[in-house]
C-alpha cells in the first residue's frame, strides 16, 4: 500500500545519519553531535578526581530522549514497511511509564506527527504528571501495578493495543543494546575505573555493559570507542537502586522488574570472565546519602531528581571502598522538564 502524502513527508523528515558513524551522529535529531551531551568535573568531598556525565541537558531533561529517539527510527522502517506493502498502517505503541519515558517518547512522535502513545501508570501516580501526559496527547491507563508482574502482553491489553507494540520490554527487539549504545560509549570514553549508574529499568546499566563485552570481546572495534583497552578491562561499573517503596528515588523503585536481564549471577559472569571490575554489582542506596547527594547537586546548580541522583548517593554511601584518587564518573540520568519541552 503506498504512504499517504503526509506519511512521505514524515518519512523524508526522519533523517539517520548513521549507525555507528561519530562523524555522522544520529542524535539528537535537531543537532546531532557525539558527544551529544557533556561530561565535567564536580567537587565530591574526599575524592579528586570526580566527573558528571550530564543527561539533564537532554530535551525533555533525561536520558530517556535517547530511548524516545529510538522510537522515531523505529517508525521510519514501519514507514519503509508499510511503502513496500508489507502492512497496511502504523502501529500504535504501548509503554509501562512512571511519566519521564512517556514525556520524552510522546514529544518527539507528536513532533513527527506519528501515531500518540499508550501509557500504561500506576493508579498512584501524581495527578499532575498525569494530566500533562494527556495534554500532550498521551492515552492513559491506570492499574495497581503493585500487584503482579506484568508481561508485554498484559501491557497490550491492559492499553486496549492487541495489534500494536509493546516498548517497554526486549521481547520484540532488544533494547539493551539499542536504546543507549551511543550514550553508552559516551560514558565509557571517559576512562574511569568507576562508573556509577542509576539502577531503574536496568536498561542503560545493561547497554553499558553489553557495549563493554562487546568492545573487549571483538577484535574490530567500534568507531565510537575511543576509550583504553586496559583500563576498561578493570572498570567496575556500579549500578544505583532503591528497594525502599517510600524512596525519594521513587523512579527506581519497582516492586517488579520484568524485563530487566541483570541477575547477580549474570554480573557475576562478567567479573569472573574479565569483562568487568570487582566491585560492578546493583546496590541498594540509603535514603540518607541520596539527601546528601542532592545537597552536593544543589550547590554545583546539577539539574538531577533524586532518582538521577542515585549514583552519587551511591558513592557517598561506599566511598571508603574507593580508592580516593581514582577516576570515577557519576551518570546522572537528569530531571524531567514537564514544562514546555523543546
Amino acid at each position: 500500500m503506498p504512504l499517504l502524502r503526509k506519511e512521505e513527508k514524515i518519512l523524508k523528515s526522519i533523517v539517520v545519519a548513521s549507525e555507528n558513524n561519530p562523524r555522522r551522529p544520529e542524535f539528537p535529531p535537531d543537532n546531532p553531535r557525539f558527544p551529544a551531551t557533556p561530561t565535567y568535573k564536580i567537587d565530591v568531598p574526599g575524592f579528586s578526581d570526580v566527573w558528571l556525565k550530564d543527561e539533564s541537558r537532554n530535551a525533555t531533561g533525561t536520558h530517556k530522549d535517547r530511548m524516545a529517539w529510538e522510537m522515531i527510527v523505529t517508525y521510519k522502517e514501519f514507514l519503509l514497511s508499510k511503502q513496500k506493502g508489507i502492512i497496511k498502517s502504523l502501529p500504535q505503541l504501548s509503554i509501562l511509564s512512571s511519566g519521564s519515558a512517556a514525556l520524552a517518547i510522546q514529544t518527539q512522535l507528536r513532533k513527527y506527527g506519528l501515531p500518540d502513545l499508550r501509557v500504561l501508570m500506576d493508579a498512584r501516580t501524581d495527578r499532575t504528571i498525569v494530566k500533562n501526559l494527556r495534554k500532550l496527547g498521551c492515552r492513559i491507563y491506570l492499574e495497581n501495578l503493585g500487584r503482579k508482574t506484568f508481561d508485554w502482553e498484559d501491557i497490550l491489553r491492559l492499553t486496549h493495543n492487541v495489534n500494536g507494540f509493546d516498548i517497554t520490554s526486549n521481547e520484540a527487539y532488544d533494547p539493551t543494546i539499542r536504546f543507549y549504545a551511543w550514550l553508552s560509549y559516551e560514558i565509557i570514553n571517559n576512562d574511569a575505573e568507576f562508573i556509577f549508574i542509576p539502577f531503574g529499568t536496568g536498561q542503560l546499566y545493561e547497554n553499558v555493559m553489553n557495549v563493554i563485552k562487546k568492545e573487549l570481546g571483538y577484535k574490530t572495534r567500534d568507531p565510537r570507542f575511543r576509550g583504553h583497552l586496559h583500563i576498561l578491562r578493570k572498570t567496575s561499573v556500579l549500578g544505583a537502586t532503591t528497594t525502599d517503596p517510600k524512596s525519594k528515588a521513587e523512579k527506581l523503585y519497582a516492586p517488579f522488574l520484568p524485563f530487566a536481564n541483570y541477575s547477580k549471577q549474570w554480573i557475576r559472569f562478567y567479573r569472573y570472565t574479565g569483562l568487568t571490575g570487582e566491585m560492578s554489582q546493583v546496590y541498594n542506596v540509603q535514603e540518607k546519602f541520596l539527601d546528601r547527594a542532592l545537597k552536593i547537586a544543589a550547590g554545583q546548580k546539577i539539574q538531577c531528581e533524586p532518582s538521577g541522583a542515585a549514583g552519587l548517593a551511591l558513592l557517598l554511601q561506599i566511598g571508603k571502598m574507593i580508592p580516593r584518587d581514582k577516576k570515577i564518573l557519576i551518570v546522572n540520568t537528569g530531571k524531567t522538564k514537564w514544562r514546555n519541552p523543546q
